[in-house]
């Protein structure tokens, strides 16, 4: 995985209109945090971290701070304002080698499904996974392959195997299905139930006498 390099500042836990003033600046405030360091308070350009939020990959990203520190880091959580989805806030979790980190990363699907073809629709209900390894280990994203996936059929967590992974959520969690196109599941439930599949009734308001 590429690393990338992000500059930040350094900067003072301040009041929420200060905080407003930064991001209309064109900054957005963070928090780098990591077992061996005090949190650092930072901010850094909204255009230098867009790429890195805005993707569907995991980036390795080297934190240069303008006191001169510097720390290999990936992003943690992402704030985003619940009306412009411009990011807010952001936490940033530092690498050590040898320790393992938690982080969430992107499912890429890969292939078209047989039940897709048959008329089936694809439904994708996890599109990040939480994952545990060592930071050498971390993927861009988690491929998975859909390729024979059969109308009525999902693919569980449980059923992911990637080396030097391990997966966080339910293994009973499902990660994309394909189901059946809800007509075709009136039309099961009504033969099921022995029940005869009607035109839709259409109601007119005729005249009354005294209408008349």
């Amino acid at each position: 995985m590429d690393k990338v390099i992000l500059e930040a500042k350094k900067r003072q836990i301040s009041t929420k209109s200060a905080l407003t003033q930064l991001r209309q600046s064109g900054r957005v405030p963070g928090i780098f945090y990591s077992k061996h360091h005090e949190p650092l308070a930072i901010d850094v350009e909204t255009n230098s971290l867009n790429p890195l939020v805005f993707t569907s990959k995991t980036h390795l990203i080297s934190l240069k701070v303008d006191s001169g520190d510097t720390f290999d880091c990936v992003i943690k959580d992402v704030q985003f304002d619940p009306v412009t989805d411009k990011i807010v806030h952001f936490d940033l979790i530092g690498l050590e080698v040898g320790e393992k980190v938690n982080i969430e990363v992107p499912v890429q699907l890969v292939g078209t499904a047989v039940g897709i073809k048959e008329g089936g629709v694809l439904q994708q209900l996890l599109h990040k996974l939480e994952i545990e390894c060592l930071p050498g280990d971390i993927p861009e994203h988690i491929e998975v392959d859909i390729t024979n996936l059969k109308k009525g059929q999902s693919i569980h967590i449980g059923e992911l195997n990637f080396p030097n992974i391990t997966f966080l959520q339910s293994a009973d969690a499902i990660v994309v299905s394909i189901t059946h196109q809800r007509a075709e599941k009136e039309v099961t439930a009504a033969v099921d139930t022995g029940e005869e599949m009607k035109e839709p009734e259409v109601i007119s308001r005729g005249k009354t006498q005294e209408e008349e």
